[in-house]
């Protein structure tokens, strides 16, 4: 792909969503291209600013010089132009061996006996993914989803938190790390609540419900890797779902997509299929149609891609329908749970929406310090109980995963002439010593003829006899 070159600099535009959609097409295939082909050449995305498009611009213009019309032309650009010489500071990547992934849980405690009341749990995943990690914002997936989980857990701390409204459910929230790498913070997770007899956080999960990509669109998907059976909870609670899409939000199309679990593939399509495939009743939530599609592993994914009105709505409807489902609630039709203070607040949304895409979180990029996770885990704390983290480390004999350092780069732009005006101002040079080699080997004679070139002209004299 890049042949006689030391590295490739690709500009990004600056506003994602002033690119038309075959721009967007384009940049997709990019990517994707870039994923599956092998890199020879250090790979560098950096956005577009006026310093970079300034020396892109000069580079550009630099270029005409094997446009000239003429030998002579094409040696005169040649050796005025001005080149460029990136230089690259930082260390080398190398192998993050003690990194680890990080899962943050908390829940409401139902009312009654805690270990023999029935759990829904609501999972989103925090990290994102693009070809530059340093550039992955994860707008729409999952900064969405994260927002969504946070709002719930906000609204439901306060149903929970009075007697009368205090529903016989247990309500698990879990905001999961590593969701771009074949979602293994939830892989871990899973392994060891159900390994572990002091856990009764999955002894009796109605189901579990993933959130992934709620910021756009007037359609929700949920998608199942087995449809569920007629009465069971997964199904009462698809009910509700179309129940509160239709009555309350009726410009929202609302549909099940049913997809079986590929084994054979490297990793899978959605997050609930980790939960699938343990014999746990789960779903994903999304207006994404299909786990294919490639904005939820974009750079191209970024905050102005999300439509925090849209993002609100799909939150109430979550709430209105998981309410429903946990309170027993049949044939509501028009009436409306959350309104006034419970209501979902698109203030809140907005800002955990900015504050989210306010940094990139490459997964690498999110280590088990990392002041973001710290923020997610204070917020949790006050909504909610039984908080906590638990991490993931990688297999020393047979890792699943390896994240490596160097994912952010300071490059410099230096102007610089280019050889061939090194070879002439060389030649130049030569040719001003030789010159003065020989006035001074020969300097009588010089001087002689520099004399009568400029010396005063002898005055002629009349004689008279």
């Amino acid at each position: 792909m890049v042949q006689n070159g030391g590295g490739m600099v690709i500009l990004l535009p600056d506003n994602t969503s002033a690119l038309s959609p075959e721009e967007k097409q384009q940049l997709f295939e990019l990517e994707e291209e870039l994923l599956s082909e092998e890199i020879t050449v250090p790979l560098y995305f950096t956005q577009e600013t006026p310093q970079i498009t300034e020396v892109y611009d000069s580079v550009k213009t630099d270029s005409s010089v094997d446009q000239a019309s003429s030998g002579a032309e094409a040696l005169l650009k040649s050796v005025t132009a001005n080149g460029f010489q990136m230089v690259v500071n930082g260390p080398n990547s190398a192998a993050l061996g003690e990194f680890q992934i990080t899962n943050i849980q908390g829940k409401l405690s139902g009312h009654g006996i805690e270990e023999q009341l029935p759990t829904v749990a609501v999972v989103a995943h925090y990290d994102a993914f693009g070809i530059a990690p340093a550039l992955a914002y994860g707008a729409d997936s999952d900064a969405s989803g994260v927002t969504a989980v946070l709002e719930l857990a906000r609204i439901f701390s306060k149903l929970y938190t009075n007697s009368r409204t205090h529903a016989k459910f247990n309500i698990l929230f879990l905001l999961s790390g590593g969701g771009k790498f074949n979602y293994q913070g939830t892989k871990r997770w899973i392994e060891d609540n159900q390994e572990n007899a002091d856990s009764s956080l999955l002894t009796d999960v109605s189901f579990v419900l993933c959130l992934d990509a709620l910021g756009n669109e007037d359609q929700l998907h949920l998608h199942v890797s087995k449809p569920p059976k007629e009465g069971s909870p997964g199904d009462t609670f698809l009910k509700h779902l179309k129940e509160v899409s239709s009555s309350l939000f009726p410009s929202v199309e609302f549909g099940m997509v049913h997809k079986k679990i590929n084994l054979a593939q490297d990793t899978l399509a959605w997050e609930h299929e980790r939960f699938s495939i343990k014999r746990l009743p789960a779903f994903t939530l999304s207006h994404l149609d299909t786990h294919d599609n490639k904005i939820r592993r974009s750079i191209l994914d970024t905050r102005d891609g999300v439509d925090v009105q849209k993002l609100s709505r799909n939150t109430k409807i979550i709430a209105e329908a998981l309410a429903r489902y946990v309170y027993n609630f049949t044939d509501q039709g028009q009436t409306q749970i959350f309104t006034d203070t419970l209501d979902v607040q698109e203030s809140l949304v907005t800002a955990w929406m900015d504050y989210l895409t306010s940094e990139p979180r490459g997964t690498q990029l999110l280590n088990k310090d990392h002041q973001m996770l710290a923020t997610l885990e204070h917020t949790m704390e006050r909504y909610l109980k039984d908080v906590r983290r638990t991490t993931v480390k990688p297999d020393k004999r047979d890792p699943e995963f390896m994240f490596y350092s160097g994912a952010e780069f300071s490059m410099h732009a230096y102007s610089v002439k280019p050889a061939i005006f090194d070879l002439i101002l060389a030649l130049g040079i030569a040719a001003y010593l030789a010159l003065l080699y020989l006035l001074g080997q020969n300097f009588p004679t010089v001087y002689t003829g520099l004399k009568r070139l400029v010396g005063p002209k002898p005055m002629a004299v009349e004689k008279r006899q």
